[in-house]
């Protein structure tokens, strides 16, 4: 009922291949993705890149109710999409009437600042493996640990955006980790095996 009543004063929905903002726009409305899924994208040397593909609970576009700022990147209906949409005022209203949803969000933002934080001690070390672990990780734990399956390429691919290294490495690290029984690959599926071995390669990588 909460949900419903969100979706009927902010809610709106797009269609698969609608542009919901552009890289370099201004903005000043976050969303939230209430069913339905958003492909996040950035140009590279004139090409697009998939950044990451959002489903049902994800939020994006946060920092334009922080900070007037332009779209580092651009967000596209990956198929058909309710969206909630909020400026800083509405979203101010929303959070002091529906606890829930403003602790999810905290949630995932402090997810999201120890992630990045993590990230910065391994690139300080010029740790390789040790980001594709702890990104791995954080992928699972998106989408369920031992009960995700994330698409194999897409992954390498996206590790090798995020991070700036060779794709080729980032195979190379998760064909170790499968013979170590952490992960299992078939028909580019990729399953978690040992959630604690993972765990052990992204804090203390230093021995992978």
């Amino acid at each position: 009922m909460e949900e419903n009543v969100l979706y009927n004063k902010y809610g709106t929905s797009m269609d698969e291949g609608k542009v919901i903002f552009k890289e370099g726009d201004i903005g000043d409305t976050m969303y939230i993705i209430k069913d339905g899924s958003v492909r996040i994208s950035k140009n590279i040397s004139g090409k697009e890149h998939i950044l990451a593909v959002l489903g049902k609970g994800d939020f994006f576009g946060e920092m334009a109710i922080v900070n007037r700022v332009t779209r580092t990147a651009t967000a596209t209906a990956g198929s058909s999409v309710q969206l909630l949409a909020f400026n800083r005022q509405g979203f101010l209203s929303m959070v002091e009437k529906n606890a829930g949803i403003a602790l999810n969000i905290i949630d995932k933002l402090c997810r999201r600042l120890q992630q990045a934080n993590n990230q910065i001690q391994h690139l300080v070390k010029r740790n390789t493996r040790g980001l594709i672990a702890l990104n791995l990780y954080y992928a699972f734990a998106e989408q369920g640990m031992e009960k995700a399956v994330l698409e194999y390429l897409r992954v390498a691919r996206e590790f090798s955006l995020n991070l700036e290294i060779p794709q080729d490495t980032v195979i190379n690290y998760f064909e170790i980790i499968k013979q170590q029984g952490i992960i299992s690959v078939t028909d580019n599926k990729l399953k978690l095996v040992n959630r604690d071995k993972l765990s052990q390669l992204a804090e203390s990588a230093g021995a992978a």
